[in-house]
């Protein structure tokens, strides 16, 4: 089935389905294409960068969250160490480091083979996904990028959880 068939069978576009949600959080976003938007959501740490993206050719909706942090290239090899523990620990989507924007990114991608329809549910628990990844590491990326830590180092302080109230 080629894409053109593909999206007439399609009673809604996948990227609607996000531009609700953003709309009904009331987050800023900006849909400048009918196959993409920008979404910015704010963490406990960092504004992120959220952008969907319709891929028709494989019928995917991709998602791709990133914040401002910059690589430095003293601590890239470090960097991909800890991304590449990091990625040991997910069970949905991965991090990754782009090179030419040079800043870290987690994707994640819903195949919709078939013309099936993305749902609100869906589409929230992959942007929870992408958002929860961001928040636990964040700080690990901060650790192995300022601080100089080793990637083991950074991993466990982010994995430390306490017990109890103080």
């Amino acid at each position: 089935m080629s894409a053109i068939e593909s999206r007439s069978n399609r009673l809604e576009h996948p990227v609607d389905v996000i531009e609700q949600i953003a709309a009904g959080n009331a987050w800023v976003f900006d849909r400048e294409e009918e196959d993409e938007i920008s979404i910015t959501v704010s963490g406990s740490w960092t504004d992120y960068q959220v952008a969907f993206t319709w891929l028709p050719h494989v019928e995917a909706l991709h998602l791709g969250c990133a914040f401002d942090l910059r690589v430095n290239e003293r601590h890239k090899p470090e960097l991909l160490r800890l991304i590449s523990l990091m990625n040991e620990q997910l069970w949905i989507g991965h991090f990754g480091h782009w090179e030419q924007e040079n800043v870290i990114l987690y994707r994640h991608a819903l195949l919709l083979s078939g013309g099936t329809q993305p749902n609100r549910t869906q589409c929230e628990a992959a942007l929870h996904a992408a958002i929860t990844a961001c928040e636990r590491y964040y700080q690990c990326f901060q650790f192995v990028l300022w601080s100089g830590k080793r990637a083991e180092e950074a991993l466990e302080a982010a994995l430390f959880e306490t017990m109890g109230e103080a």
